[in-house]
């Protein structure tokens, strides 16, 4: 069976968080009016912390103030821009040298993330990763609308999306080596053979101490 390499992105393939860049970069470029919205995105960031809304709804209301519905051609494109200027300037020197040495093994790479796949999947073509695993936007027709299609793709619900891809593949029980920086990744080590915190932070690094799970920082 093949074997699988399984990377988390923002902080684990990039140096910086990318879905605030993403919105910044995509209000800037197609309707810079938006950005006189950020003090709204700044107040519901300030109610999840407080445990107000959850990540999803903070999801949805933040692409609601900065996006908007869009055109999903439109969309396509500012991504490919997006992904050539995150790969130039936000991407990990020794994670792209690990990502190499996956491939040397022959093992698949895929990309599984919080972020949007109409962003990530662009971010993973540009690294020569076709498999990405990420949330969806609903779309109608040729529009992107705000809202989560199924699931945020994030700690437990990261774990059902990627098991669910791993049936769809017909690669339940493949060996799989999994890569992360945050602890909300949690069941995703546990599903994985070899789970290898990257670039923990504390909380991780603690926690893979514990579980005996490799620790590297790239």
């Amino acid at each position: 069976m093949q074997h699988l390499a399984i990377y988390d992105l923002d902080k684990t393939i990039t140096h910086r968080a990318t879905y605030a860049a993403w919105l910044v970069f995509w209000a800037r470029r197609q309707a810079p009016w938006r950005l006189l919205l950020v003090p709204l995105s700044a107040v519901a960031g300030l109610l999840y912390l407080l445990k107000l809304i959850g990540r999803a709804r903070l999801k949805t209301i933040n692409h609601t103030l900065l996006m908007g519905r869009a055109d999903v051609a439109t969309v396509a494109a500012e991504a490919a821009a997006f992904a050539a200027l995150q790969v130039a300037t936000n991407v990990r020197a020794g994670t792209l040298a690990q990502i190499a040495a996956d491939r040397a093994e022959g093992r698949r790479i895929i990309i599984a993330t919080a972020s949007y796949r109409f962003y990530a999947g662009a971010i993973g073509a540009a690294l020569g990763i076709d498999d990405v695993i990420g949330t969806r936007a609903v779309t109608a027709g040729s529009t992107l609308l705000p809202q989560i299609d199924g699931e945020n793709c994030y700690a437990a619900a990261k774990r059902f999306m990627v098991e669910d891809w791993l049936a769809a593949q017909a690669l339940t029980g493949a060996p799989l080596r999994f890569y992360s920086d945050h602890p909300s990744d949690a069941p995703m080590f546990e599903l994985a053979d070899e789970a290898v915190a990257a670039n923990p932070n504390r909380v991780l690094r603690a926690m893979a101490v514990v579980r005996g799970w490799a620790v590297v920082d790239w």
